[in-house]
């Protein structure tokens, strides 16, 4: 693990200044490290997403690996032995799923659920993780892979610029994956800004015993499929689950929405070919329709493409074949 960090203020290599922190000889900074995870940084703004992802049990197997596969556009069969970066891991769930499918990965995320990642993780040795700012992650660019990112880079200040920070770290025909907010339609962008203008002030435990009361509504049958695409609350078949996500919706202090379009465009300026848009897990005709006219709220935008080839590397491949 410690070969692979880097100062994020230098990008030099790290050394091992104690049993419990990390220096730059460059810089003269040092950086703790904690239950065997350095950190860069501390929760600030995210300390929502440390609470929820190190309380609630949300991880499923089967749905997760179903979940990986759906929203980057891999298999699980073609991960092994590739380098592979969560770029904003949360509990951990798809760094588990890729790191029990061979992939050699690191997780990265700003708040302390790195904690709870690095325990669902603890019977995988490849799979380490850094608490660290997305925009600045102490890592080696253009060294992996594969590089992935669900529902992360959308609680930022500002989407792109989370997203051209993390692609820097994609090598040449490496692919990268990327799930969004979907903007929704005038009238339903109106009235989630203005419900989470009161919730992103609210005391965490009010807010916490307020989604509680969300969740219980999305078990109810027919409820849960009507009014929870004017206000959102979770319809996970999961008690803890339902907490969790509806949680996940109204905490935050950052929460952008994208058009497909938009992210496209992200993908083609920072040089990412072979783009796909990925269509969302489920299906039915009803709800492909409301998804295509951005009516689901919490539903998402999702893009992977590959890094194109470098110049260089390409005068090097064509000097080869000579």
């Amino acid at each position: 693990m410690l070969s692979r960090v880097r100062c994020p203020a230098t990008g030099q290599p790290l050394r091992r200044a104690s049993a419990e922190s990390l220096g730059c000889d460059c810089c003269g900074k040092a950086y703790p490290v904690v239950n065997d995870i350095p950190r860069f940084v501390a929760s600030e703004h995210l300390a929502s997403f440390g609470l929820q992802w190190n309380k609630y049990e949300v991880a499923h197997d089967d749905e997760d690996r179903a979940t990986f596969e759906a929203k980057t556009g891999v298999r699980l069969d073609e991960l092994r032995g590739l380098r592979v970066l969560d770029a904003g891991c949360g509990g951990g769930r798809y760094s588990k799923v890729a790191g029990e499918a061979g992939a050699s990965v690191i997780g990265a995320d700003h708040s302390s659920a790195v904690d709870k990642a690095a325990t669902l993780c603890g019977h995988l040795p490849d799979v380490r993780f850094v608490q660290a700012d997305l925009k600045h992650l102490p890592l080696e660019p253009a060294s992996f892979d594969f590089v992935f990112s669900i529902g992360v880079m959308h609680h930022d200040v500002c989407t792109r610029d989370v997203f051209d920070a993390v692609a820097k770290f994609v090598k040449p025909g490496g692919r990268f994956a990327v799930w969004l907010y979907r903007r929704n339609q005038w009238w339903q962008e109106w009235l989630n800004s203005a419900i989470r203008r009161r919730t992103t002030k609210m005391e965490l435990a009010r807010l916490e015993r307020w989604c509680r009361r969300g969740a219980w509504l999305g078990g109810i049958p027919v409820v849960n499929k009507t009014l929870n695409k004017v206000v959102n609350f979770s319809a996970h078949p999961n008690w803890e689950n339902r907490v969790c996500d509806t949680f996940d919706w109204f905490a935050p202090q950052y929460q952008h929405h994208h058009t497909v379009a938009e992210l496209q465009r992200w993908f083609e300026s920072a040089r990412f070919e072979q783009l796909r848009v990925l269509p969302p897990e489920k299906s039915g005709r009803l709800y492909r329709w409301t998804y295509e006219h951005n009516l689901l709220i919490g539903s998402g935008v999702n893009v992977v493409g590959t890094k194109a080839a470098s110049r260089l590397g390409l005068e090097q491949a064509a000097d080869g074949a000579h």
